[in-house]
């Protein structure tokens, strides 16, 4: 699995992401400027890191959406080449139009930064897997602005087409506004692109892959990501 991890003036996750690509397929990813216009030859995987891009001036990711890079991040999306975005990234991607709707913030206005629960709803994409349908996993967040909104008709078809893949739950896999942890319309965690070859989520599995975190059910998106391209090859 070839990596490319994007970095931007006040991204600050681009190493932790690093770190979980090459623990699980065995390949340093490469690490791409803002500024290129181009990603590295044989990329599979283009990664969107979280943190604070330019400081979050204006809105979360909007600066970000406007780098060259992005020009080149576009096209292999349309290509079909697979995209995951996190935090700041996720941000990022509804920016650039490569996702729909946006993160507003936090419902009671407070920045969170805690572990969740997901409740994955499909084990039949790239981005999911690793895991079975209707799972609960664990995984950080750390955002105030994660509280995801897009218009009825936008919501409908993301519902009605599947492409909400991970929703904040309970424990047990209970979803409701009890465990709506930002006020995200519909619970909605994590979603993807028409085509399925774009994920951008807020919480971060990236920080739960190694036994020394005490949580390793990051894991499984990565893991699931390997074996995809792997399949593909």
């Amino acid at each position: 699995m070839n990596s490319a991890i994007l970095v931007f003036p006040g991204i600050n996750r681009e190493r932790d992401m690093a770190r979980a690509l090459e623990l699980i397929s065995g390949r340093e990813p490469a690490m791409v400027w803002h500024a290129e216009t181009s990603l590295p030859k044989g990329t599979d995987l283009v990664v969107v890191p979280g943190g604070f891009s330019y400081g979050d001036y204006l809105r979360c990711g909007a600066i970000a959406a406007r780098a060259p890079v992005m020009d080149a991040v576009r096209a292999h999306a349309a290509k079909g080449g697979l995209v995951l975005g996190v935090c700041n990234g996720f941000q990022i991607l509804c920016e650039s139009g490569l996702l729909p709707g946006v993160l507003m913030r936090n419902a009671k206005l407070k920045f969170i930064c805690r572990d969740v629960h997901l409740r994955v709803e499909r084990s039949d994409t790239p981005f999911t897997r690793g895991y079975n349908a209707g799972q609960v996993i664990r995984v950080p967040v750390a955002h105030g602005e994660g509280n995801y909104a897009a218009d009825a008709e936008t919501l409908k078809r993301l519902e009605g087409d599947g492409r909400v893949l991970y929703r904040y739950c309970s424990a047990s896999g209970e979803v409701g506004d009890t465990h709506n942890i930002n006020g995200a319309a519909a619970s909605i965690a994590g979603i993807v692109s028409d085509k399925g070859n774009v994920l951008g989520m807020m919480p971060h599995p990236e920080n739960h892959v190694e036994e020394i975190m005490g949580c390793t059910d990051g894991r499984g998106l990565f893991a699931g990501l390997a074996a995809h391209l792997e399949s593909a090859a």
